[in-house]
């Protein structure tokens, strides 16, 4: 009888040392969060400072000095009314059963509060909104960005660093170079200086500052992967590309932000992405500091960019290049055409030339030899040299501008044309004269302001009458205009478009 009570003793104490062991082996442990205070990042990068010592790297220093300087752009437009017309009775009806059948029920996009009857329903816009960066160059509130930031907007925004929000003025555009200068009502902010991009060296560091995605004040550290790039995004006529190569991250929201030097100064504008999906895929480009200076200082002095040009066709030279045309060089700028009564073709140069030095800096790429031209005006003289059957010959070329000029255009009246955020000339007498009327003030130009805000007028209008009065020239136009008050009615015609057209808007703020 006391087998089973040894038996049923063992059992029992198998099972509680049983117990024990899986609570040993199954209970939590204590989780403890050790905070460590003034912890230190440990700079494991180094560089040469400008006296050739070596110094740790350190970004944070640059990125305090030009946070505040860099800002957000919104540029908001009208959208499009997008209509969709019924079709007739008998091909609804053999749509209807399909998946289209309810696309084609549908009218046109509409308020939530519009009277029921489909015919009589009230069109409305739906609004586009954009976004991207600028950067502040001057303690006043100029702004520096991408013309294709704010290109076709009605109104622009300006958000700071502190989130401080102001309507923002379009002192002037540049699509050749993809530039734009804003101006806001503020004083006392940080600004950014702009140094000499021809100084920065491949290799050298650098910091892309901007909004990608809509996200506040982003910093991307990279180095200079290359200079004078060209990658053929601007399909603007004029178009300059002489681009700053960059490996620091620049996604869609960084155009028209900074990228700095270690010292955080500006040496360029992020413009452009190299990639196949639309966002960073290893490349940015950013528009040159000293081309950027000469965009703003045109705007600031002649209300419009003074561009001065040789008048020349031009193709960086390779070693295919060379062979088919029989030339003994490899590097240099091609002549593949010259304009007739161009500055070049007044200068003795002709096609087939190559030309290696403008004003006896080396030019190997075509963008090398854009980028020192672009920053010159009409009226400026250049000294040319270039290679010719095997000769070196020297030319100066005094540049002419797009109408053929040696004279600067300078834009009076600024202040009221960046409120209506257009520039204008002054009608040929042969166009007025083929159109049958007696003159006219064309216009040339569009951007942010209240002739794109308040009407559907287009570029190429042409005015020829304010407010019932006759205008035939820019003075006659800027003379009503000047210090109008209210209502104004612009009346006019279109060179490829019949009958007169009439657009009225409001002067006051």
């Amino acid at each position: 009888m006391k087998k089973p009570y040894i038996i049923s003793g063992l059992v029992s104490l198998i099972m509680s040392l049983s117990v024990l062991g899986i609570y040993h082996f199954s209970k939590e442990d204590k989780v403890e969060i050790k905070h460590v205070n003034n912890a230190t990042g440990q700079k494991v990068l180094y560089a040469a400072n400008a006296d050739g010592e070596i110094t740790p790297l350190d970004f944070t220093k640059t990125t305090d000095k030009v946070l505040d300087a860099v800002v957000h752009v919104t540029s908001k437009r009208k959208g499009d009314v997008y209509e969709y017309r019924q079709l007739p009775d008998p091909f609804k009806d053999f749509f209807q059963d399909s998946p289209f059948g309810n696309f084609f029920e549908r009218r046109y996009y509409q308020s939530p509060n519009s009277e029921k009857d489909t015919e009589k329903r009230e069109k409305e816009p739906m609004p586009i909104v954009g976004s991207g960066s600028g950067v502040i160059i001057n303690e006043n509130g100029y702004i520096i960005t991408n013309n294709h930031v704010i290109d076709n907007a009605d109104e622009v925004e300006i958000t700071l660093h502190n989130n401080s929000t102001y309507k923002a003025n379009v002192v002037g555009t540049d699509p050749s170079t993809d530039l734009a200068l804003l101006q806001i009502k503020a004083k006392d902010l940080t600004a950014i200086s702009l140094v000499n991009s021809d100084d920065v060296n491949i290799g050298e560091w650098v910091l892309a500052i901007g909004n990608p995605f809509s996200l506040n004040s982003t910093v991307t550290a990279g180095i200079v992967s290359a200079k004078a790039r060209n990658i053929n995004v601007n399909q603007n006529k004029f178009a300059v590309e002489s681009f700053i190569q960059t490996d620091a991250a620049i996604n869609p929201g960084n155009s028209g932000g900074a990228l700095v030097n270690l010292n955080g100064d500006l040496i360029g504008i992020n413009t452009a992405i190299a990639s196949r999906t639309g966002t960073y895929n290893g490349y940015g480009f950013a528009v040159p500091s000293n081309i950027v200076s000469k965009v703003v200082e045109d705007l600031l002095k002649y209300g419009t960019v003074q561009r001065g040009m040789l008048g020349i066709n031009i193709i960086t030279l390779d070693g295919n290049l060379a062979k088919e045309n029989d030339i003994n060089l490899t590097q240099g700028v091609f002549v593949a055409g010259v304009n007739e009564d161009s500055g070049a073709d007044e200068a003795g140069i002709k096609e087939g030339d190559v030309i290696t030095k403008i004003n006896n800096k080396t030019v190997n790429t075509s963008p090398e030899l854009q980028e020192i031209i672009a920053r010159k005006r009409p009226g400026d003289k250049v000294d040319v040299t270039l290679t010719r059957n095997g000769k070196e010959k020297q030319f100066t070329v005094t540049l002419k501008g797009k109408n053929g000029s040696t004279k600067v255009k300078k834009l009076e009246h600024k202040e009221v044309l960046n409120i209506l955020g257009a520039e204008f000339e002054t009608l040929d007498k042969d166009t007025a004269k083929t159109l049958g009327i007696d003159g006219g003030v064309k216009l040339t130009e569009l951007y942010a302001g209240k002739l794109r805000k308040n009407t559907q007028i287009k570029e190429d209008f042409i005015i020829t009458h304010v407010d019932g009065k006759k205008v035939t020239n820019l003075k006659e136009l800027m003379s009503i205009l000047e210090n109008k008050k209210g209502g104004v009615m612009l009346e006019g015609i279109y060179e490829d478009i019949p009958g007169n057209h009439y657009y009225a808007f409001g002067m006051s703020n």
